[in-house]
């Protein structure tokens, strides 16, 4: 099958190299320049993909758009009679404008958590310092999470001083803020597949770890690395409580992709906490190591509206996130990338294992060796799957021990905190059944 993978920071590029190993003809624009290089000699790319519409054709070839900000496009496209998925317009909306979701989720049915959006900084503070209590700050859209902070002090007095700094270090970057009030509990989200008409493939469970360090210590990244499993059982009411009741909605508005609700879950119920409505990062590069059936055909039924019978491993997965200086201030500090250095192995690596490695900002030069091509830090991700998670994680460190990268650092406690406390709560909660 042709596919075009259009992509804007190659979130997806993952996904688009295993389309290839598929056996798939493809061809990837990359639409940030900076990352035009990673996954040279991997894959083939295009430098303008409009051009590239009559060559992947309206019927028997696919579009893929991994991030948000092409949903008006994607609507056209599927109006034209192209096979589209990765969402759609007001899909984009959804995640990108975080008071629009909330009021969409409230209309549907789902109970949300008190959040206010501010395009002042000052008028966020006033708020903080009249309101008091904890609250989490976050940014609008799929921006840097490295401007996330979560409140700890009943007064507000810690949010004020962060807002302080952001006003006087960062007031270009921080166009609007949101404050949400924070809920203490279990964060876990639940994604699972829509094809414009209904539910395809199994209900997705993850928690993320968004903290630099282990333990949860630090500043707040992209993602350092997640714990996922597939639950099958629709009466789940973590999927009853929120999904479903967004069914007719994203019906309305044809949505064709990927969709996440993130929660925060305690004794008291379920608080949902953001949408994503795109192809997840890196929780599409998990969706790999989990499923048996192949990616083309499944992403083929969602763009065409058509069911789909997702082969899948049972258990548990996990996605480790390898990187290097300058992650996560990319933005300040690429003097001390590690760009152009080669990747090592210092045992033979299996095919099967080599299945477990996700290359991000990574090419492959005619000598056969992988070299990291960004500059930005964010080299690959390793995962595993097993049928507990202490198996898992003992597989995902073991392969991470074989690849050298210079100067790599990552979280060594995925999944631990699930062990040691999140497991038995999900399951007295309901949310987690153990077979």
């Amino acid at each position: 099958m042709k596919i075009l993978f259009v992509s804007k920071e190659l979130s997806g590029g993952d996904l688009c190299y295993r389309l290839v190993q598929e056996g798939h003809n493809v061809k990837l624009y990359v639409h940030d320049k900076d990352q035009w290089q990673n996954l040279d000699g991997m894959v083939k790319k295009t430098d303008d993909w409009k051009k590239e519409l009559k060559w992947v054709g309206k019927k028997n070839g696919l579009i893929v758009f991994d991030t948000t900000g092409y949903g008006s496009i994607q609507d056209g496209l599927r109006r034209q009679g192209y096979s589209v998925v990765g969402g759609c317009a007001l899909g984009d909306r959804l995640e990108d404008n975080r008071h629009f979701g909330k009021e969409i989720m409230d209309e549907c049915g789902i109970k949300t958590l008190p959040s206010h959006a501010f395009h002042s900084l000052i008028d966020a503070m006033d708020f903080a310092r009249k309101e008091q209590g904890q609250w989490v700050v976050k940014q609008n859209g799929h921006a840097s999470k490295i401007f996330n902070y979560v409140g700890q002090m009943d007064d507000a007095s810690d949010v004020i001083e962060v807002l302080k700094s952001y006003q006087k270090n960062n007031k270009r970057d921080t166009h609007t803020i949101e404050l949400q009030e924070r809920v203490r509990g279990v964060e876990i989200g639940v994604a699972r597949y829509f094809n414009g008409v209904d539910w395809v493939g199994p209900i997705e469970m993850n928690i993320e770890h968004k903290s630099l360090h282990a333990g949860g210590v630090g500043p707040k990244t992209f993602e350092m690395g997640t714990l996922m499993w597939y639950d099958d059982d629709e009466e789940n009411p973590l999927f009853q409580e929120t999904l479903v009741k967004m069914k007719d909605y994203l019906c309305r508005i044809g949505f064709h992709g990927d969709i996440d609700i993130n929660c925060i879950v305690n004794k008291d119920g379920i608080f949902p906490l953001e949408l994503t409505a795109r192809l997840g990062f890196p929780a599409t590069q998990l969706q790999t190591a989990l499923n048996i059936s192949p990616w083309g055909e499944f992403l083929k039924a969602v763009a065409d509206g058509q069911p789909y019978d997702l082969k899948y491993r049972k258990g548990f997965g996990i996605i480790v996130l390898i990187a290097t200086p300058p992650f996560p201030y990319v933005a300040i500090s690429r003097r001390y990338s590690m760009q152009g250095v080669r990747i090592f192995f210092n045992t033979k690596v299996t095919p099967e294992e080599m299945d477990h490695i996700h290359f991000e900002e990574v090419s492959k030069h005619k000598d056969g060796n992988y070299y990291i091509s960004g500059s930005t830090g964010f080299v690959l991700h390793v995962s595993a799957v097993s049928s507990t998670v202490e198996q898992a994680r003992q597989k995902a460190y073991a392969l991470i021990d074989k690849i050298i990268v210079p100067k790599k650092f990552y979280r060594n406690d995925i999944g631990v905190k699930f062990i040691e406390k999140e497991r038995e709560l999900l399951t007295r909660w309901g949310y987690l059944k153990i077979k």
